[in-house]
């Protein structure tokens, strides 16, 4: 595809058959270097009664098994590793919250494919050399900052490692530093966009013109509530560290139509969540990847949990993945209604009064679950403002889902902030 800016690289510029044979020559390899140097994916294959070579196109990934978070996890630390350990250069960690953390090592080529990768996706969100980027993901063990801080600088950008936290100390090195691009969770943003407003700054008087936001799913209603406050353009960033970390696919700012996935590195699958069967384009299901150029650890139809769909290519040839609309083991089930937080937030974005921060908890009344929606209430809303938020939540909630919920108007600031991936739900049903 043309590209006025002419900064678009080799793996850009590649047309759909050349792709194909880019991505058959290199899932081949990497099916062989996964069966040849981790014990997992050999017995994997040999159970299945397949070999790499049996996979002659595309479509024939489709016959080999799945990996799981509960396979990494059962191959704590190094089970999953491909290269000896004394190639290993770096290693990151899932948080471990909800078990065992998985843990991911990386070789010199892949620390260089991430960053490129990285670069990539900045440049396909605006960001050009010399621009300086606010990074306020957290660094460590997470791969979300310095993911970003080596692909900024990949780039020939100027890097502020702010990571998370210190929300006040942030709001001033924006101000003085005046980045052009912030890096960070859209969580994170409104918290940045709630300080900014309580010092009396005017969001959209700052240098911030891009915002590259990722590490959980957001809604079209959180963008517009973001653009609107801060006068940006805001653009969604998607991986994972078990693929690789940010940069696996990139939203683009002049179409901000769906992530294009960089398919000439990560080969994607919709699947869908219940029987596995891969789905034609279009569909709706579960996010499946293959890594093809990855060392230190290959993964073989990594199933991500994300809910989306694959799309033709716009504003790139590689194909899209649309918003992630939530995760399959983020869902709710209430009283046999299937409920997704991010339905949850449309509702209370547009819900006059009310701050675009909210949790669920889940509860048992007896036999029977029950959720209660928390949402801070804007600075200054009325006692009557608040009872008629609470009262339209409850009726939205009912109408556009169909499952009946209680509502609490808590006061501002009062629900916990997460400078990482903001915690949505909680669940004291079995306290």
């Amino acid at each position: 595809m043309a590209d006025a800016t002419g900064l678009l690289d080799m793996g850009e510029r590649l047309g759909a058959r050349e792709l194909r044979a880019l991505q058959r020559e290199r899932l081949r390899a990497s099916l062989t270097h996964a069966y040849t140097n981790v014990p997992f994916y050999r017995e994997a294959f040999d159970k299945a009664g397949l070999r790499p070579e049996d996979c002659r196109e595309l479509a024939d990934l489709a016959r080999f098994p799945f990996t799981t978070k509960a396979d990494l996890r059962a191959n704590y630390p190094y089970g999953m590793f491909a290269v000896e350990r004394e190639r290993i250069r770096r290693i990151h960690a899932s948080s471990g919250t909800t078990g065992q953390p998985t843990v991911v090592g990386y070789t010199e080529n892949d620390l260089s494919m991430w960053s490129d990768m990285v670069a990539r996706s900045i440049r396909a969100a605006g960001g050009r050399p010399g621009d300086t980027i606010h990074v306020a993901y957290g660094y460590g063990l997470f791969t979300g900052g310095l993911g970003a801080h080596y692909g900024a600088e990949r780039l020939g950008c100027t890097v502020v490692p702010a990571s998370g936290g210190m929300t006040a100390r942030q709001v001033r090195l924006i101000q003085d530093l005046r980045p052009r691009i912030i890096m960070v969770t859209p969580s994170y943003m409104l918290t940045l966009l709630d300080e900014f407003e309580r010092q009396g700054v005017d969001p959209r008087g700052t240098s911030l013109r891009v915002g590259i936001f990722g590490a959980e799913p957001w809604t079209e209603g959180m963008r517009r509530e973001i653009e609107e406050r801060c006068g940006i353009d805001a653009v969604d960033i998607y991986g994972l560290s078990e693929v690789v970390g940010p940069g696996v696919a990139q939203e683009c700012v002049e179409t901000k139509d769906g992530l294009h996935i960089w398919e000439d590195h990560f080969f994607p699958e919709v699947v869908d969540p219940v029987t596995g069967e891969v789905l034609p384009d279009g569909e709706r299901g579960e996010l499946v990847f293959t890594s093809l150029t990855k060392e230190a650890m290959p993964v073989i139809r990594y199933r991500t949990r994300d809910l989306t769909r694959l799309l033709p290519g716009t504003a790139r040839t590689f194909r899209r993945m649309e918003k992630v609309t939530g995760r399959s083991d983020d869902m709710v089930i209430l009283r046999g209604v299937n409920l997704f937080p991010t339905q949850i937030e449309e509702i209370v974005l547009r819900t006059p009064g009310v701050a675009p921060h909210f949790q669920l908890r889940l509860t048992r009344e007896g036999r029977l679950d029950a959720l209660t929606v928390r949402a801070e209430a804007r600075p200054g809303a009325t006692p009557e403002v608040r009872d008629a938020a609470a009262r339209a939540i409850v009726a939205a909630v009912k109408d556009g889902i169909g499952v009946s919920v209680a509502v609490e108007i808590v006061e501002p600031e009062s629900l916990e902030r997460s400078v990482g991936k903001i915690k949505r739900i909680v669940d004291l049903r079995s306290r």
